[in-house]
């Protein structure tokens, strides 16, 4: 555990370090838009291209984790849809509300979750999470539009939605990774030059985007509805992995990084949706900053539980 905590102790003073700088006069509000999006658009995608074209991995292997993955995902939504009415009932949930809670337990933030397996396992680690990646993202997408759309404020077109979810920039470059990789096709000597210098910029800054995106003065409001939201994503998600990875014999890298990537906080994207499509947009935003404060304490012990 001690070695767990001295490795994350360097993501989380980076992620402070954002939040300093957001609040200092260095770079105003465009500036952090434009990091967000040269992290989103351009060096996290160059970093997936880069890792899955020269990834090796079998196939049987690949297909279980797989499954894994889809088994927690599926499990958590289902599990929520089928207590709405209990929480509707017992803690007063409304359904913006409710869809701010799905999102905030099923969806994941892919710039802490890409910048910890960099920082602690390098391009093996990266290749899983990648794979993590292209499996979650479209059915975690997917099924939170769908419940927006059902139980959101707004007539959102979901269509258009799903056409944003399909031009994901992650995915895309996973694909691209992919298809590089099954065509041996891989990237020339000098593509993989540029990309290497690209991308040796995108775990810093993506950690220092996530710290500058916190709200910290708002975490009290609906502090009930903030602390249960997070003891699902941070406890409950991770719970799950381990339950598929009991379920489909996955053990050693492969477990840890899918619990790394269930038991980060909550995607950042996810406050832009809630407000699109009628959620809860306020607690969604207390539910990101709550859980980038408490994953402090709880994604050490659930890495270590895993065998990191």
């Amino acid at each position: 555990m001690p070695a767990i905590i001295s490795a994350l102790i360097p993501v989380f003073l980076i992620i402070l370090l954002g939040a300093l700088l957001k609040r200092s006069t260095l770079f105003n509000d465009s500036a952090w838009t434009g990091f967000e999006n040269l992290c989103y658009y351009v060096l996290f995608p160059v970093l997936l291209i880069k890792t899955l074209a020269s990834a090796q991995l079998g196939n049987t292997e690949l297909l279980r984790f797989s499954l894994l993955l889809l088994f927690a995902i599926v499990s958590m939504s289902g599990l929520m849809l089928l207590a709405y009415p209990l929480m509707n009932r017992f803690m007063g949930v409304n359904p913006a509300a409710f869809t701010s809670l799905l999102q905030g337990a099923t969806r994941w933030h892919g710039f802490i979750a890409l910048s910890i397996v960099g920082l602690l396992y390098g391009d093996p680690g990266i290749t899983y999470m990648a794979i993590t990646m292209a499996v979650i993202i479209p059915p975690l997408n997917i099924i939170n539009v769908a419940v927006l759309a059902r139980f959101g404020d707004s007539k959102s077109d979901l269509r258009g939605v799903l056409r944003k979810v399909i031009r994901n920039p992650f995915i895309l470059a996973c694909l691209v990774g992919a298809g590089l990789n099954l065509t041996s096709i891989g990237l020339p000597v000098y593509i993989r030059e540029i990309f290497d210098i690209l991308s040796g910029g995108a775990l810093g800054l993506g950690l220092l985007v996530v710290g500058g995106g916190l709200q910290l003065g708002k975490v009290r409001e609906q502090r009930g509805l903030v602390l249960f939201g997070a003891l699902l994503r941070l406890l409950g998600m991770p719970a799950l992995m381990f339950s598929g990875a009991w379920l489909f014999g996955i053990k050693g890298l492969p477990l840890v990084v899918a619990v790394l990537a269930g038991a980060v906080p909550t995607a950042a994207s996810s406050y832009v949706l809630a407000r699109q499509m009628g959620g809860d947009a306020p607690l969604m935003a207390n539910l990101i900053t709550a859980q980038v404060l408490l994953a402090i304490i709880t994604l050490p012990g659930m890495m270590w539980l895993a065998g990191a």
